[in-house]
């Protein structure tokens, strides 16, 4: 299972996240969120995909943001629609060739799955959070449980509230069926010292207890 972390804020700080060599980082292009990017990227190697948060932002202002950071992932956290992500994933403006697309749903106790149906051919993976009073970084858990019910054979990424308490249920997670389509965990404000500085050590030691 990959690893993303994401909300990164802080070029030093970043600097030393990139030596745990996690799959994705994530910034947040939403200037809204405590932890809003707005700062030079420092190198980054290539094994590791840059992804862009965005939040119902205007196709326009995504393409610069992509071009400008050469991102290879867009995230959608708002309510886009899937004519939204087509003409993204068509966009011939784009400097970066097979840009991938994560469109967020989010859940508490339930969830209509039918709701994925418009997204299956223009997106790449689908991220569940839990729904909470911001678009993401509300450090709590949804009913994992729920995901018994996923129907798409479309890789998904797994968030919210997740931190080095949830190591067992992890574990657990990754037994049963609703793990079978899981590609990545997700993690944020579990592991900051404030909103968009990470704590090095508790990253280290979170993967760490997931290589075991």
């Amino acid at each position: 299972m990959k690893l993303k972390i994401c909300g990164m804020k802080y070029p030093d700080n970043i600097k030393q996240v990139t030596t745990l060599q996690p799959d994705y980082l994530g910034f947040i292009f939403y200037d809204k969120s405590a932890r809003f990017f707005n700062d030079n990227i420092p190198e980054v190697s290539n094994t590791i995909k840059k992804v862009g948060v965005f939040v119902d932002a205007h196709l326009k202002e995504v393409i610069n943001i992509v071009n400008k950071y050469n991102l290879q992932v867009v995230q959608l956290h708002g309510s886009e629609s899937p004519e939204y992500c087509g003409k993204l994933r068509h966009n011939k403006i784009i400097i970066s060739s097979g840009i991938e697309i994560i469109k967020v749903f989010s859940i508490k106790d339930e969830f209509n799955f039918e709701a994925l149906k418009p997204y299956e051919t223009v997106c790449d993976y689908y991220l569940f959070d839990t729904k909470g009073k911001l678009p993401g970084g509300n450090g709590y858990t949804f009913n994992w449980d729920v995901l018994n019910q996923y129907p798409s054979t479309k890789p998904f990424f797994l968030s919210g509230g997740i931190g080095i308490d949830q190591i067992n249920d992890i574990k657990s997670f990754q037994q049963s069926k609703a793990s079978y389509y899981c590609f990545a965990l997700d993690v944020n404000s579990k592991f900051e010292i404030k909103p968009g500085l990470k704590d090095i050590e508790l990253l280290k030691e979170f993967k760490q207890h997931l290589s075991c």
